[in-house]
């Protein structure tokens, strides 16, 4: 047991030292690399506005890898399937609780195939849709109504889900609203100046957020 607290307390550290961001290269046949340009300009956009010094390179991981451990916040995308084994489960498992942050948002058809996955990191556990007054919502940038609409896809409202730790939020699922998207390059999307802010806002939400617990 000692063995065990001392390093999951090691890989506390390792977790909120780190100053790089990653990417989850899964398996399923899932596009992981959706919206290269997200992530990067997200980046930016912290740097520049919520004081962040976070390295501008994005790293690729895998769940399995030991090396997730060395980063805050891991960004998982995609349209399609997503198939994790037994051991990726428990290394995901282990990652988040001991002080690492997975943020799934939906590019368009991905939480049919998620929520099968979802359910076996914490069997005990559903999805919670975080009420409009979480602190992740009202931190640098103010969204009174919750989870802001980027893109339209089915018309149904942006909805974000969580899942808990010891009371503190560990998996952040976004739906109906694809923040990824808002965060590309203009010219991918052509997303109004308004729109891509609007975007960047939440995302600068969520790495605060991410920083401060």
């Amino acid at each position: 047991m000692r063995k065990i607290l001392i390093l999951l307390f090691f890989l506390t550290v390792s977790v909120l030292n780190a100053q790089q961001l990653a990417v989850l290269k899964y398996n399923g046949g899932g596009d992981w690399y959706s919206n290269p340009t997200a992530v990067p300009n997200l980046i930016t956009y912290c740097n520049e506005n919520i004081g962040t010094t976070i390295d501008r390179e994005v790293a690729t991981v895998e769940p399995s890898s030991v090396d997730i451990f060395q980063f805050p916040y891991v960004h998982m995308t995609g349209h399609g399937n997503v198939i994790w084994n037994d051991d990726e489960v428990e290394n995901l498992r282990n990652y988040l609780m001991s002080g690492g942050f997975l943020h799934i948002d939906d590019n368009y058809g991905m939480e049919q195939y998620l929520n099968k996955e979802l359910i076996k990191l914490f069997p005990q556990q559903e999805l919670i849709e975080l009420p409009a007054t979480h602190p992740i919502f009202n931190n640098y940038a103010s969204f009174p109504s919750g989870l802001p609409k980027i893109h339209e896809h089915d018309g149904k409202r942006p909805q974000a889900k969580g899942l808990f730790y010891e009371g503190r939020l560990v998996l952040l699922f976004t739906v109906e609203s694809d923040l990824g998207d808002g965060w590309e390059s203009p010219e991918v999307h052509n997303d109004p100046p308004e729109v891509r802010k609007k975007a960047l806002d939440m995302g600068a939400n969520i790495i605060k957020y991410v920083f401060s617990n």
